[in-house]
């Protein structure tokens, strides 16, 4: 049976002189190498991004900016808004640009008391994760928010004039983002679920309908109301979910037949 590269516990049980708290000790030191080491891309990021606030705002802004009717703009309520703002967003971007470096350091860290074929699901799961977020997102600004930016202008009643606070903007735009991202990792979700052996491939296929029904649900909860945002969310999801069940066929082994492999010698 494979067995991790390291394993605090087995070491104590084999080597009378290793000392358990200084284990834990060097991996919280390691712990915080990688902390600082991921902080610091972000922080690296930021202030590149700093000289390009407004820009970047402008150019988020745009989806919305494009429909409004003539005359109309974004305004900002709030004294310190036109200064924080684009601050946040460059925060965020940061995050986001920063990601891969996160996620690697977290790789890093957990990768040596993983078993081989652990690392050998966790690899593609992690670059998939990373992948499908920025998907999701850049699904989201390019294909959802246009039309649902109109519906909602068209829908606005007469005599409303649509001025929408800057900072409401980026609160409402971000929180798209990230819903869009999560749901994008559905294949991500069933391979981790099916590698716990929390449900079968057979199952999976068998759930196909209320896959549908609960993106349906997923898709009319957070998208704005109308009917093109909401199909524009629930197709990609439903398509994922059977990218899903095929990820799960070539990745995942069979619970029976992994054990199996697993003691042979």
């Amino acid at each position: 049976m494979a067995t991790p590269d390291r394993d605090p516990v087995q070491d104590s049980d084999t080597d009378p002189g290793f000392n358990l708290e200084q284990g834990i000790f060097s991996h919280l030191l390691e712990l915080r190498s990688r902390l600082i080491k991921a902080s610091v891309c972000v922080v690296v990021v930021l202030v590149c991004l700093v000289p390009f606030a407004d820009r970047l705002y402008t150019w988020l802004a745009q989806p919305l900016v494009k429909r409004l009717p003539k005359g109309a703009h974004l305004i900002a309520t709030q004294v310190t808004s036109p200064f924080i703002t684009p601050l946040k967003l460059v925060f965020y971007l940061a995050l986001f640009i920063s990601m891969p470096v996160i996620v690697y350091q977290l790789w890093a860290f957990v990768s040596p008391g993983l078993y081989r074929h652990e690392k050998r699901l966790a690899r593609p799961l992690l670059i998939a994760s990373v992948f499908l977020f920025y998907c999701g997102c850049a699904f989201a600004y390019f294909l959802v928010l246009p039309p649902a930016f109109k519906f909602l202008i068209d829908v606005t009643p007469k005599g409303v004039e649509m001025m929408t606070d800057i900072n409401h903007y980026l609160n409402f735009v971000v929180m798209m983002f990230f819903a869009f991202g999560l749901c994008f990792e559905v294949p991500v979700i069933e391979v981790i679920v099916a590698a716990m052996g929390l449900v079968s491939l057979q199952k999976l296929k068998s759930w196909r309908r209320y896959a549908f029904v609960a993106s349906a649900a997923v898709s009319a909860a957070i998208t704005p109301p109308n009917i093109v945002s909401m199909l524009l969310l629930l197709i990609p999801m439903a398509f994922l979910y059977e990218v899903g069940i095929l990820a799960v066929r070539f990745l995942v082994k069979p619970k029976a037949a992994s054990g199996a492999a697993e003691q042979t010698p």
